[in-house]
């Protein structure tokens, strides 16, 4: 850096016994000042404020409808089937069979038993009281005394026709094969053990346990029987807890069997 001294600095180093060896100080250049502009040239202008524009908010997305679809279509059901999920279809009864025989005074003026017991996968009808179920039956009907001979006791099955099964030998139209069955014998007391049996001759499709617990007349029959429903002995199996129920309709149906005596 080259150090710059005036004539008056250099003369007070002299002065003071200091060699100035440096090369003699060159005068600072003067700035020249701008020339100031004519009066005719145009002002200038100022450059406009630039503001930052906010950007336009995005538009909401339009909501997505989904298109409705179309309702399933029922697949069609064949009038069977209709018919038979109402009860419409048909009730097939097999021929009576004689339980207890009587007291030698005829075959009429007992108690008709009538159980929904469909038959074998052969089509066939076992024993009346076999299995179970039937020595149940055996058993609530020697509570009440039947057993003994005072009145004789038949048992007919009914069951509901299964398209594509082997029909029994002896098996019938309900409805028709009752009526021919049943009036020769004259019971004074028909036994609805089952739903099938009870709807039926009731002529109700109430449920059993609505059915139950109450002797109604069958005019087909005459004025003198009563139907009485309870429950079969097979569902007794699986619910202990009805077999006192069902101890009931039989007690209700040996009063009326005895009311009806003479």
């Amino acid at each position: 850096m080259t150090l710059v001294l005036d004539a008056r600095q250099r003369a007070m180093l002299e002065e003071m016994g200091v060699k100035v060896w440096l090369p003699t100080a060159r005068h600072a250049p003067v700035p020249v000042p701008e020339a100031p502009p004519p009066d005719d040239a145009p002002a200038p202008v100022a450059a406009p404020e630039v503001r930052p524009v906010a950007p336009a908010p995005a538009p909401a997305p339009a909501p997505v409808v989904a298109s409705p679809r179309p309702a399933p279509t029922a697949p069609a059901v064949p009038a069977t089937a209709t018919a038979a999920a109402s009860g419409a279809s048909d009730l097939r009864i097999a021929t009576p069979q004689a339980l207890y025989a009587g007291d030698g005074r005829g075959a009429t003026g007992g108690w008709l038993v009538v159980a929904d017991m469909p038959p074998g996968a052969d089509g066939r009808h076992g024993a009346p009281l076999a299995g179970d179920a039937g020595r149940l039956l055996d058993q609530m009907l020697r509570a009440l005394q039947l057993h003994t001979g005072t009145a004789p006791v038949h048992l007919v099955r009914a069951h509901r026709a299964v398209a594509g099964a082997p029909a029994a030998e002896d098996d019938a139209d309900f409805d028709a094969a009752f009526d021919a069955w049943a009036a020769p014998l004259a019971p004074r007391i028909v036994l609805a053990m089952g739903p099938l049996s009870a709807q039926r001759l009731l002529g109700r499709q109430e449920p059993l346990g609505r059915l139950r617990g109450q002797a109604c007349p069958l005019p087909a029959l005459g004025p003198a029987t009563h139907v009485v429903a309870t429950y079969h002995p097979a569902y007794l199996l699986r619910n202990g807890a009805d077999k006192a129920r069902a101890w009931a309709d039989l007690c209700l149906a040996a009063a009326h069997f005895d009311g009806n005596a003479g």
